[in-house]
């Protein structure tokens, strides 16, 4: 032991390395419980213990080191031995310093940047990340827009069977869905865009039957046109986008119907305001 070890004012057998040793938990349980019995009769080395505690409580409090729980082990190169964490350890609080109103302004304004900026870069991207919910003019879109659009991307990559009944037997497909759907169809003509008729088929729809019918030009682009019977009944004629896919759709006379098709916004408008004229509806109410 050196002698700067010792303290004349420590009681015989301490020194400042075993009350050093106790304090930071490095004593082997006999050790400290020897330790422990000598402070009882010495009140002078217990002060001491007692102020090096609370320098090492407010040393922790200023690092933001938190206090081991009470009976933790502590692991030094001799072994797992008992904390110095205990009853008699003094209490510490912990304070925070308080940012200025002004830091904390400017961060709040950064934050709203960033959303903001987030918002215009994923804008394009949301039909995806929504799963394909998302409606052109604001609103979620109507389930049977939605359905017309899985219907599209589901039929129209089909060479061989991309519909139930060809065009060639149009007036057995009209009869037939008609009698299905329990109301007089028609198809209208997308000649005049260079659309021809390649026949359609039966799907189920959100609250019964639904009819596809599905055109095709000479370069092999199709559309499809969705009808089904609704009970909300509205004027408002709305677009539902998807990737590339876009969808106008209109409620009328207690029937929906959705066109869709890969095509420019401008164009597919313009056919869907003829078919809806053609069907019996009021396009003009869009305008």
């Amino acid at each position: 032991m050196n002698n700067d070890d010792h303290d004349s004012s420590l009681p015989e057998g301490l020194d400042l390395r075993a009350l050093s040793a106790f304090v930071d938990g490095e004593l082997t349980p006999a050790g400290r419980a020897a330790v422990e019995a000598q402070l009882e009769q010495h009140p002078q080395a217990a002060a001491r213990v007692a102020a090096w505690r609370a320098q090492k409580a407010a040393l922790r409090a200023l690092c933001g080191a938190p206090l081991l729980p009470q009976g933790a082990a502590y692991e030094d190169r001799r072994g797992s031995h008992p904390a110095v964490a205990s009853d008699d350890e003094p209490a510490f609080i912990v304070v925070r310093r308080t940012r200025p109103w002004w830091q904390r302004a400017g961060l709040a304004a950064s934050w709203l940047a960033l959303g903001a900026g987030l918002a215009l870069a994923l804008g394009p991207l949301a039909p995806r990340l929504t799963g394909g919910a998302w409606n052109g003019l604001g609103g979620q879109p109507m389930n049977f827009a939605q359905r017309a659009d899985i219907a599209y991307a589901v039929y129209t990559p089909e060479q061989r069977h991309p519909v139930e009944v060809a065009a060639s037997e149009e007036e057995h497909l009209i009869n037939w869905l008609s009698k299905r759907l329990n109301r007089k169809l028609s198809v209208p003509s997308l000649q005049e865009y260079g659309y021809s008729l390649v026949g359609g088929r039966l799907l189920p729809g959100e609250a019964g039957p639904a009819a596809q019918f599905m055109y095709e030009n000479r370069s092999g682009a199709r559309l499809t046109l969705y009808i089904t019977g609704i009970s909300r009944d509205e004027t408002a004629f709305r677009l539902f986008r998807d990737g590339n896919r876009r969808t106008f759709y209109w409620v009328s006379d207690g029937m929906g119907y959705a066109l869709s098709g890969p095509i420019a916004e401008g164009k597919l408008r313009s056919i869907a305001v003829d078919v809806c004229s053609a069907l019996g509806g009021k396009p003009e109410a869009w305008q």
